[in-house]
């Protein structure tokens, strides 16, 4: 069970304690194993797939990809209620990001000047839809309709196959839903390195997106790093973060923190209050939840790393999950939105005690695809934008150019370039001799 502490009670080193990830503590040894699978991948391509798939999905396939067959044999087992709320969903998250999409602009900086920033797709960009403990169908509206709207000209997905050698039925439902048809029965860091190398079936692609384990994540870094292919963001174990105050209900609370434990034994929840009594209700209410979740040891082993912390104030609160970033924060609070100012850092918020954070996982229009294990200090969650490239154009008369010519040979001669200022010295006199 989750371990109540008092804040203030604690020094620096007990405070970073409480706040580190579960993934952190063995991150030396999942970057070798990481490594040594990207290389065998990169090296056996499909040969190496086989012996992996073997090794970790306990299944040898001699095509990965999916066929036609298989796509329809999986629209016709997934339940017309289930399809129904996937059309849903994906309509709330097409709103969503299309309202938000970059739009190219152009501006006259000076007379004859006009700078712009047209918008231009990924080529090909690879998704990775999880599908361990249980499938995640969300995941590829989440990946796949951003994608579709940004224009990508193809999608590749990879999501883990099952025992019996074939991919789960809602993924592939979800996935065609979105208008991706190259499906692949792919999963873990190798799934990330098929994307990312290439392989004799699996296509290279550009940049790669999705959630995963920590050696997905591992994996995503590695070849970023690599310069193998772009990726999305630091998306790995799950983690939520709820501030609440006394008139918070112990039982909304108990049961958004137990909605992230259940994603694995790794995920983290953190619960700051300032009001010693509702974290004692919290508790209580954790455990008689926990009686009824048929996940009920995943969530356990999850809640035995996290921590239910004592606060003295609610400005002490924010702080520290400012300083924590986590990939979901919930304000459990009287008055939410006037505390949003003091958010900073988040992947992303949930106002009040009727917004649980499973709204944002399945069907509020938000994306869940955001970044963890304290990214959000400097990335963002996944949008239309993340599967786009902006591309800044300019362009000068000869008028223009004569306007701010001058101002750049001072600056190439200032950093000592003095083919830079030549190549605008030149334009300058030849402009001046035809006027």
């Amino acid at each position: 069970m989750a371990q109540r502490v008092d804040w203030a009670s604690l020094d620096a080193a007990a405070r970073e304690r409480v706040l580190q990830r579960a993934t952190q503590a063995t991150s030396r040894q999942r970057a070798d194993a990481v490594a040594g699978i990207l290389a065998r991948v990169r090296e056996g391509g499909d040969a190496a797939l086989r012996e992996l798939g073997l090794r970790f999905d306990g299944v040898m396939l001699q095509d990965f990809e999916v066929g036609e067959e298989e796509f329809a044999a999986a629209e016709a087992v997934v339940p017309a209620r289930l399809r129904a709320a996937m059309r849903a969903a994906a309509e709330r998250i097409e709103a969503f990001h299309r309202a938000g999409m970059t739009r190219p602009y152009a501006v006259e900086t000076a007379p004859g000047v006009v700078c712009e920033r047209i918008v231009r797709p990924i080529g090909r960009v690879g998704l990775y839809v999880p599908a361990g403990s249980a499938p995640l169908p969300s995941t590829a509206l989440m990946l796949g309709v951003p994608a579709r709207l940004a224009g990508c000209a193809e999608v590749v997905l990879c999501t883990p196959p099952r025992r019996d050698g074939g991919a789960d039925p809602a993924v592939l439902a979800a996935a065609r839903l979105t208008g991706v048809s190259r499906v692949f029965k792919l999963g873990g860091a190798q799934a990330i390195a098929a994307m990312a190398f290439g392989s004799e079936s699996v296509p290279r692609c550009d940049k790669l997106f999705g959630p995963g384990n920590a050696y997905v994540t591992e994996a995503k870094q590695q070849v970023a790093q690599a310069g193998a292919a772009a990726i999305d963001m630091p998306a790995g174990p799950s983690e939520v973060l709820v501030i609440a105050d006394a008139g918070a209900d112990a039982d909304f609370v108990a049961a958004d923190l137990l909605s992230q434990a259940e994603h694995g034994a790794d995920s983290q929840v953190l619960l700051l209050s300032d009001d010693a009594g509702l974290l004692a209700r919290v508790e209580t209410a954790l455990e008689t939840q926990l009686a009824r979740l048929p996940r009920a040891g995943i969530a356990r082993a999850a809640l035995s790393r996290s921590r239910l912390v004592l606060t003295r104030t609610l400005e002490e609160a924010f702080a520290i999950s400012n300083d924590y970033a986590p990939e979901h924060l919930i304000l459990a609070l009287r008055a939410p939105r006037a505390w949003l100012d003091r958010v900073q850092a988040a992947g992303s918020v949930f106002l009040g005690d009727w917004t649980p954070e499973a709204l944002g996982d399945y069907c509020s229009g938000t994306n869940h695809v955001l970044p963890t294990n304290g990214a959000a200090r400097a990335y963002s969650g996944v949008s239309v934008a993340s599967f786009q490239n902006a591309v800044s154009v300019q362009s000068a008369t000869p008028a223009g150019l004569a306007a701010i010519g001058p101002d750049a040979v001072t600056l190439a001669e200032a950093e000592g370039l003095d083919a830079h200022a030549n190549a605008v010295a030149l334009r300058l006199r030849a402009a001046e001799a035809a006027r």
